[in-house]
C-alpha cells in the first residue's frame, strides 16, 4: 500500500464541507479529551459533533487515496481467516481482513490513514495488502458475527457428519442449529428472521426495530437441511419447492413460549424463508404502554369506549396497527361484553375474546364472516383488515346497528381515511353517520440509551423541519454500540394522530368538504398531526431528525 500524507481537517475545508471554526472546535475537544487521558481521532470527533458524516469523509478519502469501497454484504467473508486474528484488535482499529488469496490479503477499513495496523496485518500473514474502504458499522457488524461463528462452526461440523452418516432431519445437530439461530434472533430483539439463498452462500438476516441487519452468512452446504427442518416443524410439504407455503410452530426459550409464523417463496437460488416471531407476552401490552402520547391516548380511549360506531386504525404494513387494536381490546374487554375478532391470520390468543381466522380456500372471507357473526350477538367486532368494498359495507352496517367496530385500513394519515372510504364505495352520508374517528400511526426508532450523546445536526436536516423547531434546542443521537447492533437505536415508539369525528366534522364529511377544511376544524378540538407528535418526541430526546425524516414523508411536512 502506497502511503500518502493526508491532513483530514484541511482536506475537508478545501472541499467546502468543514469550516475553520468547526475544525478548531473539534481540535479543542480532542485536546480536552487528551488531557483526561482519552484519545479520539479527528474524524471520529467530527462525526460525533455532527459537522460531517462518515460517508462524506470516506468518499473524499477514497478520491484522495485512490482506494475503492467494498460492500461487505456482497463479499464471501472468510470467517476462518478472521478468527485467526485478535478480535479486540480488529474491533479497536475498525479493520477487517475479510479474504486472502495467493498474493494478497484483502482488508476493509474505516480508517485508511491508520497505516500501522495495515502494516501489522501484512507482517502477520507475510503478504501484501489490498485495502478497501467500508463503513465502521458494517465492519463492526461482521466482527460481531465472528464472535458467534465459532459456536456455529461446531454445530455445522456436527450437521455435516450427520449428513455423511445418514440423511435425517431428526438429528440433534440440525435441531441445535435451528435453536441457535432463533435464540440469537430473540436475544437481538428481532421481529422477523429472513433466510435468503445466494449464489455461493446463504444469508440470515433479522428485522430489528423495523430495519433488516445481517445476522449470519453460511456455506450453502447446510442450507437445504436447515430449510427442510423448518418446513417440517411448520407442517409444510418439504418436497414442494416451486410454490409459496405458509405454516407455524411453537418453541420455548428461557421458559417463554414463542410462536413462529413461517412463509416460504421460490427464488432464484432456492427458497426464501421468513419467520415472524410472535412473543405471547407482548400482547399483554396495556394502552399506556403503546408509546402513544398522553394527549392522543386520552382521545383514543374516548373513541373505543363509545357504545357503537366504527373506529379505524391506519398505517402501512408493520406500523403496529394490530398491536394497537389488541391493546384496545385488552382495555375494553370484560365478562359483560361479547367480543369477536376476524383475523388473517390470528397472531395472538386473547382471553374473553372469540377469534375467527379467515380462510379464503373454503370461502371464509372478512365480509362473509361479518354477516354471519351478527347472529352471535356481539357487542364489539374487530376486523383485522378492511381491504374491499364488501367488507367495508358490512362493517358500516354493523356499526349502524348498535355495534362498536374496530378495523384497520391502509391510509397515509387519519383525515385521508375519509377520502379512502368514499373511494372504496361508501356513501358520504354513511361515513358521516358511522365513523367515530381514526388513528394514524407509525413506529419510530428510539435513541439507544447506552450510547446516547449530544450532536449538532447539519443545516440541510434543520431546514426541512425549521417551521417546527425552536431557535435553541439540544439534539441527541446514538453513537452505535453492541447493545444496539451499532445502529444508534434501541426499541421503537409510536407516533400518531387521532381524529375524532364530532358533529361539525360529521356534517363536513356529508357535504364533501376537502381535507384542508376538515384539518382546520379538527385542530380547533385539539387534533395534533403526526409530524407534530414526532417533533415532540424529538424535543424530549427520544428520537432523531434522521429517523423522523425516514418515517414521515417530507412532502407531508
Amino acid at each position: 500500500m502506497i502511503k500518502k500524507k493526508v491532513r483530514l481537517g484541511e482536506l475537508l475545508i478545501n472541499e467546502g464541507i468543514l469550516t475553520n471554526e468547526q475544525l478548531n472546535k473539534a481540535l479543542e475537544e480532542q485536546k480536552k479529551l487528551k488531557s483526561e487521558g482519552k484519545y479520539k481521532k479527528l474524524g471520529e470527533l467530527l462525526v460525533e459533533l455532527g459537522f460531517v458524516d462518515e460517508k462524506t469523509i470516506l468518499q473524499i478519502l477514497s478520491r484522495q487515496l485512490e482506494i475503492d469501497f467494498v460492500d461487505l454484504y456482497a463479499e464471501k467473508i472468510d470467517y476462518d481467516l478472521l478468527s485467526s486474528f485478535p478480535i479486540s484488535m480488529l474491533e479497536e482499529n475498525l479493520v477487517l481482513p475479510f479474504k486472502m488469496d495467493e498474493n494478497e490479503i484483502h482488508i476493509a477499513t474505516a480508517d485508511p490513514l491508520n497505516y500501522d495496523i495495515i502494516d501489522m496485518l501484512q507482517r502477520l500473514v507475510n503478504k501484501n495488502a489490498k485495502v478497501y474502504l467500508a463503513f465502521s458499522k458494517d465492519i463492526l457488524a461482521v466482527i460481531e458475527n465472528v464472535k458467534k461463528y465459532q459456536k456455529a462452526k461446531e454445530l455445522i461440523k456436527k450437521i455435516k457428519n450427520d449428513l455423511n452418516e445418514t440423511v435425517t432431519l431428526t438429528s440433534g445437530a440440525i435441531d441445535e442449529f435451528v435453536d441457535f439461530i432463533l435464540k440469537d434472533a430473540i436475544e437481538k430483539r428481532c421481529t422477523d428472521v429472513h433466510i435468503e439463498p445466494q449464489k455461493y452462500n446463504f444469508l440470515i438476516r433479522g428485522r430489528i426495530d423495523g430495519v433488516l441487519i445481517e445476522l449470519f452468512s453460511f456455506d450453502n452446504e447446510i442450507y437445504a437441511p436447515l430449510v427442510s427442518k423448518i418446513k417440517l416443524l411448520s407442517n409444510m410439504d418439504i418436497s414442494e419447492k416451486r410454490k409459496p407455503q405458509d405454516g407455524r410452530f411453537t418453541r420455548t426459550y428461557d421458559n417463554k413460549a414463542y410462536d413462529f409464523r413461517v412463509s416460504t417463496a421460490p427464488v432464484l437460488h432456492g427458497e426464501s424463508v421468513v419467520l415472524r416471531i410472535l412473543d405471547q407476552q407482548k400482547i399483554l401490552l396495556k394502552m399506556d404502554e403503546l408509546g402513544m402520547s398522553e394527549h392522543n391516548l386520552k382521545r383514543f380511549e374516548f373513541l373505543i369506549k363509545s357504545p357503537y360506531g366504527i373506529v379505524f386504525v391506519t398505517g402501512p404494513t408493520g406500523s403496529g396497527k394490530t398491536t394497537t387494536l389488541y391493546a384496545a381490546l385488552n382495555e375494553i374487554k370484560g365478562p359483560e361484553k361479547k367480543i369477536i375478532t376476524i383475523e388473517d391470520p390470528i397472531e395472538y390468543e386473547l382471553s374473553l375474546v372469540q377469534q375467527i381466522p379467515v380462510n379464503y380456500k373454503i370461502g371464509l372471507s372478512f365480509a362473509g364472516v361479518i354477516k354471519n357473526i351478527l347472529r352471535q350477538d356481539p357487542d364489539i367486532i374487530m376486523i383485522g383488515e378492511i381491504r374491499d368494498s364488501d367488507t367495508l359495507s358490512s362493517a358500516i352496517q354493523a356499526s349502524l346497528t348498535g355495534h362498536l367496530v374496530l378495523g384497520t385500513l391502509h391510509t397515509n394519515d387519519s383525515i385521508s381515511t375519509i377520502t379512502r372510504l368514499v373511494q372504496m364505495g361508501a356513501e358520504a352520508y354513511m361515513v358521516s353517520d358511522s365513523m367515530l374517528g381514526a388513528v394514524a400511526q407509525r413506529l419510530i426508532r428510539k435513541i439507544c440509551p447506552h450510547c446516547k450523546s449530544v450532536y449538532h445536526p447539519q443545516e440541510e436536516e434543520l431546514k426541512l423541519l425549521k417551521d417546527y423547531l425552536p431557535d435553541k434546542m439540544t439534539f441527541y443521537k446514538g453513537k452505535g454500540c453492541k447493545f444496539c447492533n451499532f445502529t444508534g437505536y434501541y426499541g421503537r415508539e409510536m407516533i400518531s394522530e387521532v381524529l375524532i369525528v364530532n358533529n361539525e366534522i360529521s356534517k363536513m364529511i356529508n357535504e364533501g368538504k376537502d381535507r384542508e377544511s376538515i384539518l382546520k376544524e379538527a385542530k380547533k378540538t385539539g387534533f395534533i398531526t403526526m409530524i407534530e407528535d414526532a417533533i415532540n418526541k424529538l424535543k424530549a430526546g427520544i428520537t432523531t431528525i434522521e429517523e423522523i425524516l425516514r418515517v414521515v414523508k417530507v412532502d407531508n411536512i
